[in-house]
């Protein structure tokens, strides 16, 4: 399966819904780690207080749990021929931020860590960042699918669940997510005015004024 076309596809068409959390309405702020002041000028000064406020409290997580952060997001969302991988986004930061911003995350996810590692330990008695590609991989294919799952790894399937919405989430408000989706936004353009035939149709001109005054991009 492939993973990175299938998510793509859901925000394409689901844009809204459950994959852009209620992180979503903070998305904007994943950048304020890397830079406290550069995108705050038009920003309200309540805003500018809480962000200041989020970006001086310590770190949630242990640097331990942001490798396996990591991880898990180029698994979810991978490099390909496109565009980078969720860490080239800057995802691990994005969800590091959120749970500070959300502090109702950061339980599920702490445990949701602990679980992956003690599932993985029991399966390769090691640590989920220590087995190889192959073997996480397989992890998380027995928690990714919540119909296909069994009954004794719904812990890990509600942590995976949360863990790709916030992936996908960051990765595709990002710089490199929006690229990769294609979205090119508002855009100027060159209009000339009405078509003479449309204003011959309806037995309207433009007075010389008009066309004098005018900009007109002839090619």
């Amino acid at each position: 399966m492939d993973r990175r076309h299938s998510i793509k596809a859901l925000v394409l068409g689901t844009v809204g819904a459950g994959v852009l959390v209620e992180a979503c309405s903070s998305a904007d702020k994943k950048t304020v780690a890397a830079s406290a002041d550069a995108q705050l000028a038009d920003r309200m000064q309540e805003e500018k207080d809480q962000l200041k406020t989020l970006t001086e409290q310590a770190e949630f997580f242990t640097p331990e749990e942001m490798k396996t952060i990591t991880v898990l997001g180029d698994i979810i969302i991978p490099a390909d021929a496109v565009s980078g991988s969720a860490s080239a986004a800057g995802v691990p930061a994005f969800i590091a931020f959120i749970v500070k911003d959300m502090p109702s995350h950061q339980t599920p996810l702490r445990g949701g860590l602990r679980w992956l590692d003690r599932h993985s330990f029991t399966l390769h008695q090691k640590n989920f960042v220590q087995c190889t590609a192959a073997q996480q991989l397989a992890i998380v294919d027995q928690i990714a699918y919540p119909e296909k799952a069994k009954p004794e790894h719904r812990a890990g399937v509600a942590f995976f669940n949360l863990m790709r919405d916030l992936v996908t989430t960051g990765f595709y408000t990002s710089e490199i997510g929006v690229k990769d989706l294609g979205y090119v936004g508002n855009a100027p353009n060159q209009w000339n005015g009405v078509p003479a035939e449309v204003l011959a149709q309806y037995k309207l001109a433009y007075s010389e004024k008009e066309n004098k005054e005018c900009a007109r991009y002839d090619v």
